[in-house]
């Protein structure tokens, strides 16, 4: 299959061109490898240190990186990115192995140690350049030294969702231990699309795009909201999200001796188990609980929805069901699954 680029001058003039007429914010910038991963990487980075360094871009820049490329030249790509990201492609090796065998497995994870390394040392001398002090001199603003930023907003993978047979559990299993282990900002999740005359291993129809938008739920809820992989889903319990449902519905009616929660008692790591509540309105309850004991007007002011939280909670003047009506909330719950538009 014939293939086309850009050449440097064409992504920095068209990237200036977009950014002047506010087309766009920023650039995400990724390659096929060209020559060699070392030179792929060296177009990359050379296009992020021109719009930088000849042309003072202000906007964000965010660098699809090559995970064989030489350290140096990702230590040179952090310097004028704001995120670096690597692939890992697929949730398990042995998937890697068997349909992306061209990828270095252990060469991807390595490669975001190294940024991670690289990460945490820029963020350890900002803190050092924020403790000295501040030079002052002569008729001149008192002014502090800077430290060399390094891809501050971190860096971020992605990975195939239903080109292999691994479950819901791997995925989110594989996604926890990167968050851990390399500190990363952000995993994403891509659902498989098959192409025309493709290997005969990748299956022939898609996984529906809602199984992508629940590991996404899922991801904010190990993120955010405190939940561990294995919670959300199991081997145990076949190892898949329920689609139906989102996950922290789906938690909550699996484990009904977690309610009713009394929101003016509660914890603030229980109330975020909540369904429906999320952060910053579990965080506005916790505010109003210190002045006065939480009613059901208050829900509502709070902008929450309040038929999905009530069921699961005690105020002053509301006690709900002693048993959940699984049925009633699975129903409607479901009036809300977002439906996949064809495009053709």
């Amino acid at each position: 299959m014939p293939r086309a680029r850009f050449t440097v001058d064409e992504v920095v003039r068209l990237t200036l061109d977009f950014y002047r007429r506010n087309c766009i914010e920023g650039l995400f910038l990724s390659s096929g490898i060209i020559r060699s991963p070392d030179y792929t990487m060296e177009q990359l980075v050379e296009v992020a240190r021109r719009l930088r360094e000849e042309h003072d871009f202000r906007g964000y820049i965010h660098l699809k990186t090559i995970p064989d490329a030489a350290p140096e030249l990702l230590q040179r790509a952090g310097q004028y990115a704001d995120r670096l990201s690597i692939n890992i492609e697929l949730p398990t090796e042995a998937g890697l192995v068997s349909l992306a065998p061209e990828k270095d497995g252990p060469a991807i994870r390595r490669s975001m140690a190294r940024l991670r390394v690289h990460i945490e040392e820029a963020k350890e001398q900002a803190r050092e350049v924020e403790a000295s002090p501040v030079v002052s001199l002569p008729r001149a603003k008192p002014a502090r030294a800077r430290s060399k930023p390094f891809a501050a907003a971190g860096q971020s993978t992605q990975m195939i969702v239903g080109a292999d047979a691994a479950d819901d559990a791997t995925i989110l299993a594989t996604s926890a231990q990167l968050y851990g282990s390399y500190r990363l900002k952000r995993v994403y999740y891509s659902a498989f699309s098959p192409i025309p005359d493709a290997s005969s291993s990748l299956p022939l129809q898609a996984p529906p795009l809602v199984r992508e938008h629940r590991l996404y739920q899922a991801d904010w809820l190990m993120r955010f909201y405190g939940f561990a992989a294995d919670e959300i889903a199991s081997p145990r319990t076949g190892g898949m999200l329920r689609l139906e449902v989102d996950p922290k519905l789906a938690w909550a009616l699996a484990h009904p001796e977690n309610f009713p929660v009394d929101l003016n008692r509660a914890p603030r790591e229980l109330l975020l188990r909540v369904p429906g509540l999320g952060v910053k309105a579990v965080d506005r309850l916790l505010l109003t609980r210190r002045v006065r004991r939480l009613r059901a007007d208050d829900l509502q002011r709070l902008r929450v929805p309040v038929k999905k939280v009530l069921p699961f909670v005690v105020l002053v003047d509301h006690r709900p069901a002693r048993v959940l009506d699984v049925r009633g909330l699975v129903a409607q719950a479901s009036q809300a699954v977002p439906q996949q538009v064809p495009l053709f």
